[in-house]
């Protein structure tokens, strides 16, 4: 199987959130009503968009995302109806042969639920990473952070990947 990595820098030449513009601060008081300064103007939108191109050159039939409609702290594109639509531009949008489902089967999970569900399906979890900073640990006081941290502690696990201060504990 091949492997792509696609390098995607114009994000930060869109900017327009705090996680591709660095002049734009990320939040740490809770979670902020409407769409947050932390959404990425159609991120998956364009991520869905290359992964079709890629699976309507090697013929498969689906992609998975993992948008959790729980968490998408309101992102637009993080929504079941959203993920819908994409695949039914995407039917439209490639050849008519190229029939390609979007599978999304964490979208209706809750935190805790997907965090149960990875360690029974043996996942690292260390291998994971939600927060919104690009530090060595993570910051354990962004949205991200505070919803990972509340699944893992309703799940009744510790989350095993480094926070600052102390904040996973």
């Amino acid at each position: 199987m091949e492997r792509y990595e696609i390098d995607l820098p114009f994000f930060t030449q869109i900017g327009a959130s705090a996680l591709t513009d660095p002049s734009i601060e990320v939040p740490t008081e809770g979670i902020e009503p409407g769409v947050p300064v932390t959404y990425v103007p159609f991120r998956n939108g364009i991520f869905l968009s290359i992964a079709a191109a890629i699976a309507e050159k090697h013929g498969a039939e689906a992609i998975v995302i993992g948008v959790v409609e729980e968490d998408s702290s309101g992102y637009p594109d993080c929504r079941e109806s959203y993920i819908e639509a994409m695949e039914r531009a995407i039917d439209l949008g490639t050849k008519e042969e190229t029939k390609i489902a979007i599978r999304m089967p964490l979208v209706h999970r809750r935190k805790s639920e997907i965090v149960s569900l990875a360690l029974e399906l043996g996942v690292d979890l260390g291998h994971t990473w939600s927060c919104y900073r690009d530090e060595a640990a993570a910051c354990g006081v962004c949205d991200s952070c505070r919803l990972r941290l509340e699944g893992f502690r309703q799940a009744g696990v510790e989350d095993p990947i480094p926070y600052a201060t102390g904040s996973g504990e």
